[in-house]
């Protein structure tokens, strides 16, 4: 058995499957063309070898890293010149890995950590992009003329280890290069992941272009206070103005997932409007000492970079709250957005006069965000306190009563169902007390679905989420709560309309995102689309059992029967004694 050390190229089509969809034989001419005209005397130019051609994309070896870089480079470039001449919706792009490692060598192929590596690179650039690991960013820096992103540290499908991960900075890159996000910023479950391979494979296209009504992304304020302890006060300034635009209907308001993608890192707002698909970006800080509070804002039109608005408030604390409605009735007026008779009432209702008891709940849903069990009793503890501050704050018997659903929901902690079914019903009440002190709490109306939906009561939970919707129809993770609820109460169809527009308000989506969108696939008979969002979904988040149980049985109706053996493997993998009798009992 051979082996030897070698600079790996991993690149395939972005949306090839939707390409020959919709013209098969013209996509297969295009790309052989493109390929024998560009790709391969390219490749023979770098001292390349073709090892293998794989329908949609290809896997080429070098002895030299240097000369594997400069290939990608020159790749992307002459493809995009090329491709520029087609319609948008039918050009050939690529994404492109690049690894530096030890394959194993059998006949003319070869096999290896050092090429799934690569693989898995290319599976993390973005369309037109190229990802690079460690080593080769150690062996080609200061031999090639190019600017590195560093994503950090990625955890990728079947690589024990975490891999450090580099782009490629192209031409229209401006500005400094950000961090990759992580889950934790997502959604404590998965590592990100670039919007735009997660909706090719998933059977969806994001449209990230501008909207012709206002469309605005509030980036995370900066924390000035010299405290990291006090980092929770200033996210949760920047979460409750996205909350409140967000019950506008007229805005589109990108979700907090996203935005805060890029805390931490030096911001060009012109990358922030291409990335999200919005015209303003709103930034500012906040400085909090003793008593006092400074926060600035500022509202920049993002196609331009010219200031639309800007103000510092300089209030004593408990006045931090009305700072939010001003600053958010600044940027409405700013914006020219019309707000209709009754909705006014609505997007500045609710809250608490209570800095301690908004400061416990936003401590309480750090603390859950964690997933330990002893996280859980300090989340529990700091809702009780705020409850004790203020027994009218709405959003802390909201936040109770998701403790409960979630506990109910776990099912393994309750000895006999009555139990959880007992714990279900205090959910209930705390949703229900919640939605009575702020009829306009979307959230509360959406956890009130949830319990309906576990009740079996389809009718009311659809009615339940729908008010939900109506109440906030710009907040993204409403929206895929609320598709979740309508594809198990038998309305796919509306299911997958709502988890696209989560997507489309929140474009760095958490991988459980593409989980409702699979099933509401799969409810629709769209299995091929199904299995797509599926595998995105597991590649994000590998132990996932309900995917893999999807995926399965997904692979399954498709008559896949190989993949559903090995989707099954990994089932048994992560729970040998997994049945069927017993998952659907748990369902």
């Amino acid at each position: 058995m051979e082996r030897r050390l070698a600079a790996i190229l991993a690149a395939d089509v972005v949306g090839y499957s939707r390409l020959m969809r919709e013209d098969e034989s013209g996509t297969l001419e295009r790309l052989t063309e493109l390929r024998q005209e560009v790709l391969e005397p390219l490749i023979a130019q770098h001292c390349g070898r073709i090892v293998k051609l794989m329908g949609d994309g290809l896997l080429v070896e070098f002895a030299s890293v240097v000369e594997a870089l400069t290939c990608a480079v020159a790749w992307q470039s002459r493809v995009g010149e090329r491709e520029v001449q087609c319609d948008e919706d039918k050009r050939l792009t690529f994404r492109i890995g690049v690894n530096l490692g030890d394959v194993i060598v059998e006949d003319q192929d070869i096999h290896g950590d050092g090429v799934n590596i690569a693989a898995r690179l290319e599976g993390l650039a973005e369309p037109g992009g190229i990802c690079i690991s460690g080593t080769v960013f150690d062996h080609a820096k200061g031999k090639v003329e190019l600017a590195f992103a560093d994503l950090g540290e990625q955890q990728v499908k079947n690589i024990p280890e975490p891999i450090r991960v580099y782009k490629v900075a192209s031409n229209a890159d401006e500005g400094p290069a950000r961090k990759a996000s992580t889950p934790a910023d997502l959604a404590g479950e998965t590592k990100s992941m670039p919007e735009g391979k997660a909706s090719d494979e998933a059977g969806i296209d994001l449209d990230l272009s501008l909207p012709e009504s206002p469309s605005i992304a509030v980036l995370p304020f900066t924390n000035m206070s010299g405290d990291p302890e006090q980092e929770f006060f200033s996210d949760g300034i920047t979460e409750d103005i996205i909350t409140t635009l967000s019950k506008i209907p007229t805005l589109l308001v990108i979700a907090r997932n996203s935005t805060f993608t890029y805390k931490g890192a030096p911001i060009d707002v012109k990358q922030v409007s291409r990335e999200q698909g919005v015209r303003y970006v709103l930034e500012g800080s906040v400085r909090k000492a003793g008593s006092r509070v400074r926060v600035t804002a500022q509202l920049i039109d993002a196609t331009t970079g010219h200031h639309v608005w800007a103000e510092r408030y300089d209030r004593d604390l408990e006045d931090i709250f009305a700072v939010q409605d001003e600053i958010t009735r600044e940027v409405v007026v700013a914006l020219d957005v019309r707000l209709r008779e009754g909705e006014q009432a609505r997007v500045w209702s609710g809250g608490t006069k209570s800095v301690e008891a908004w400061e416990c709940i936003r401590l309480s849903q750090d603390a859950l965000n964690r997933f330990k069990a002893e996280d859980r009793i300090e989340a529990r503890r700091l809702i009780d306190r705020a409850l004790e501050l203020d027994p009218n704050y709405a959003t802390a018997w909201f936040s109770l009563g998701g403790y409960y659903f979630h506990e109910a929901e776990s099912g393994t902690r309750y000895e006999n169902e009555a139990d959880q079914d007992a714990t279900l019903d205090s959910a209930v009440k705390c949703a229900t007390k919640a939605v009575e002190l702020d009829p306009s709490l979307a959230d509360a109306y959406g956890l009130l679905g949830l319990c309906q939906l576990s009740k079996e009561d389809y009718d009311l939970a659809v009615a339940t989420t729908e008010k939900a919707i109506a109440l906030a129809p710009n907040q993204a993770e409403n929206l895929a709560m609320a598709s979740l609820v309508l594809n198990k109460s038998g309305k796919p169809e509306r299911a997958l309309e709502l988890i696209k527009s989560a997507m489309r308000l929140c474009p760095i989506y958490p991988a459980w995102y593409l989980s409702v969108l699979a099933k509401a696939y799969r409810s629709l008979g769209r299995n091929e689309s199904a299995a797509g969002a599926f595998e995105v979904s597991l590649a994000r988040n590998p132990d996932d059992i309900t995917d893999w149980v999807g995926l399965a049985a997904t692979l399954g109706e498709l008559a896949r029967a190989e993949d559903a053996k090995r989707a099954v493997a990994e089932i048994l993998r992560l729970h040998p004694d997994f049945s069927i009798k017993n998952y659907v009992r748990r369902l």
